[in-house]
């Protein structure tokens, strides 16, 4: 019984939470109402029920008195009979009495109506008598009434004493019924009343519940449906059987919701294309980028960035970007985002050298990420460039203009020296003297023009000019060089050696190109072979088996038997202005030719290697394609290629 009871009352509440403020209120008011209106009902009736009963007291205490006067002689006389004639003829002609009883002075009954003596008093029964107050015989002038329930209503009971020449002889009761005319209305009025309350309290549950079932559910759906639809769930629809302007509401919800979730369909389709143009894009720069929001969460990292902080081993994105720099590039970022964040400047530039995972120096250009209307901050666009190789050629450059300027001042010092000497002291000097120094400032000036040359050699090198590259037969520029350096070995007492292989067949290369290679290899081994060396040219045919797709190679290699590289020097020699008499101090040079060398074998889509072992001698061998109208396309298109990396 208590679990059903629980079971009620939680229903009820459940019931009641459901109703909104407004309509917890309307019931209320129509208790309040309903009560006000049953409660003043109820004091009507009862008012008119007093003075009913009012009323059938005056009329019972007037007609007792009456009947009164009128049998207490007879009772006085002891005429019974007439007593009893009289009242039964009182009796009967009214039905406002319910009953008529005589007592003595006792208080026996002796009379009544409507039974007789013989039905009062008998074998069987009891003897019936009047309970009056002990001192009502001292009291009578005045009726007695009072009221009393029966099955059949209300009876109001007057006592009225019997009373003649001054002496007491009884009591006369009756019973008068009530008026019947009052009591319908009254019973009327009161059933009206309830039936009204009643009426009123069923239309009232009635209509909560109608308006729970066809107002407020589905108020209560299309309200979920709209803070659905707010949180962004377009797949919301609301399927109840309404009609009328709500089921017309819930129509257009519906109608609404579905074109959302189209919409939505389409902008996200729209935007993931967007989004993977943009991530394409961003994954295709060659420069860093990292998009960052206020908090410093990253927001989108490309392959660039990832490379350069050393980010391919774990996922960055949604972290906080200054976690991850290296420590320092955070040491300069931190202070910079933050103010970029807070609106404080709108950019900022670092140059930064990196030492992990890899030495490069980068520039770091942070911007800020405005919104469409350019008010407020939506993130940090950070643009990370490798600017290594920018820094090493400014070097290389820096490094080549003071080598070029110290190279140049050295030989310019020297002429200069020297035809001043002989503009002031000619005439003292003798004709040795004389010869002595104009032979030291032509050989300088001899000096200066090669090293001119070969800076100029070098710098075209170095640009995007374009070689015509065709069929080259590489025994006829082996032997124009061997003819060049042939008085000069001869003088040095060295032995040039040609070792070309018979039918060797022709090249792809720029003929002067290549013969300018083969006079600075034959010159450099000249230079640093001793009296009674040799030095030999060789060329010869040689096949990549294992990459049949490409063409047979010729391979050229200038061996001498001179002092020799040492394995410290031999990474470096092939950079400008480098040169191993700089350690030894015996023989001079530019320092630029083998830089020629490696330049032009780029030209060549070839390397230049060498072997050396100090006190032994030196190899430098380089492989050629041999010519076929694919090689002479491959190759032009592989040395403009060189072309525009370079330039």
């Amino acid at each position: 019984m208590l679990a059903l009871l629980k079971i009620i009352r939680e229903t009820i509440n459940s019931w009641w939470s459901d109703f909104t403020l407004q309509t917890r209120l309307m019931a209320a008011a129509t208790l309040v109402v309903s009560l006000a209106m049953s409660g003043l009902t109820f004091w009507a009736v009862n008012t008119i029920q007093q003075d009913a009963r009012l009323n059938d007291t005056r009329f019972g205490r007037d007609l007792g008195l009456l009947l009164a006067a009128n049998v207490a002689p007879l009772i006085a006389q002891d005429h019974l009979s007439e007593v009893a004639q009289f009242s039964q003829r009182f009796y009967s002609s009214t039905s406002s009495v319910r009953y008529m009883l005589y007592a003595d002075e006792a208080g026996k009954i002796f009379f009544g109506l409507p039974f007789g003596e013989s039905a009062v008093e008998n074998s069987l029964t009891i003897e019936r008598r009047i309970q009056l107050p002990d001192d009502y015989a001292a009291n009578s002038e005045l009726p007695m009434v009072r009221q009393h329930i029966t099955p059949d209503g209300e009876v109001t009971d007057v006592f009225v004493p019997l009373t003649h020449e001054g002496m007491y002889l009884g009591v006369l009761a009756i019973g008068i019924n009530p008026n019947p005319t009052v009591v319908t209305s009254s019973n009327l009025t009161r059933d009206v009343t309830i039936a009204v309350f009643i009426s009123i309290w069923v239309m009232v549950i009635l209509g909560a519940v109608s308006n729970a079932l066809i107002i407020t559910k589905p108020i209560k759906e299309l309200l979920l449906g709209v803070k659905n639809i707010a949180g962004g769930n377009f797949k919301q629809r609301i399927d109840l059987p309404s009609g009328g302007e709500l089921g017309e509401l819930i129509s257009s919800f519906n109608e609404m919701a579905e074109r959302l979730e189209r919409y939505e369909e389409q902008n996200i389709e729209e935007l993931t294309a967007q989004k993977a143009k943009l991530e394409t894009l961003v994954s295709t720069i060659a420069d860093g980028a990292v998009l960052l929001d206020t908090d410093m969460q990253v927001i989108l990292v490309n392959p660039t960035a990832r490379r350069i902080f050393d980010w391919d081993g774990g996922n960055v994105v949604g972290k906080n970007v200054l976690h991850y720099l290296p420590p320092s590039v955070q040491v300069e970022l931190t202070r910079p985002l933050y103010q970029i964040a807070a609106g404080e400047r709108e950019s900022a530039e670092f140059r930064i050298t990196l030492t992990q995972p890899t030495n490069r120096t980068v520039r770091i250009l942070l911007t800020t990420v405005l919104d469409q209307y350019r008010e407020s901050i939506k993130g940090i666009a950070m643009t990370v460039q490798d600017i290594t190789r920018e820094v090493e050629l400014n070097e290389a450059k820096s490094q080549f203009i003071s080598n070029v300027s110290h190279e140049l001042r050295t030989p310019l010092f020297n002429i200069k020296t020297h035809i001043e000497t002989l503009h002031e002291y000619g005439e003292g000097l003798s004709e040795a003297e004389r010869r002595e120094f104009l032979e030291t400032a032509n050989h300088e000036t001899d000096r200066l023009t090669r090293l001119v040359n070969d800076v100029l050699d070098l710098s075209r090198l170095e640009s995007n000019r374009r070689y015509e590259f065709g069929a080259v037969d590489l025994a006829q520029a082996i032997e124009q060089t061997l003819r060049t350096y042939q008085l000069n070995a001869r003088d040095k007492g060295i032995e040039l050696i040609q070792e070309v292989a018979p039918h060797l067949p022709l090249v792809v290369g720029n003929y002067d190109l290549l013969l300018q290679v083969f006079t600075n290899l034959v010159g450099n081994a000249l230079k640093f072979t001793e009296s009674g060396g040799r030095v030999a040219i060789r060329a010869y045919p040689r096949s990549r088996s294992n990459f049949h797709h490409n063409p047979n190679l010729v391979r050229v290699e200038v061996s001498d038997t001179g002092m020799g590289i040492a394995s410290e020097h031999q990474e470096k020699i092939f950079g400008r202005f480098f040169r191993v008499e700089n350690r030894v101090h015996t023989l001079e040079g530019t320092g630029l030719g083998l830089s020629i060398v490696r330049n032009i074998m780029d030209k060549h889509h070839s390397s230049v290697h060498l072997v050396s072992e100090v006190g032994i001698g030196t190899t430098f061998w380089f492989d050629l394609a041999v010519f076929d109208q694919a090689a002479v396309i491959e190759t032009v298109a592989q040395a403009e290629t060189v072309d525009r990396s370079v330039g």
